[in-house]
């Protein structure tokens, strides 16, 4: 198991590793309240890479990293991940108005 430092490490080795085997990939998420920790581990039960933090920034990039990887799964490994966003892509969508009477 290699523990890597680095965020964007991370993330771009994890995607190389789905992309290589999507078969057998498997994202891993686990968070500890009692110590406050986060982990995230990716394996295709050959290499296995995982993250640790204890930041609040870091975990809200994991959000980032959930919808690669949804996408990934959903459209395939050959996708081009340019246009997967995380919150900005959500924040850009018209919000719907209440229900008040019509006018």
């Amino acid at each position: 198991m290699v523990y890597i430092v680095s965020w964007d490490e991370f993330v771009d080795r994890s995607v190389q590793l789905f992309k290589a085997d999507p078969e057998s990939t498997r994202y891993v998420v686990k968070y500890r309240h009692c110590d406050g920790k986060l982990v995230l581990k990716v394996t295709d039960n050959k290499e296995c890479l995982k993250f640790k933090t204890d930041q609040a920034q870091e975990a809200k990039k994991m959000e980032k990293l959930n919808n690669i990887f949804f996408t990934l799964m959903a459209r395939g490994p050959d996708v081009d991940l340019s246009e997967v966003n995380g919150k900005e892509q959500m924040e850009t969508q018209p919000m719907k108005k209440g229900r008040g009477r019509k006018q």
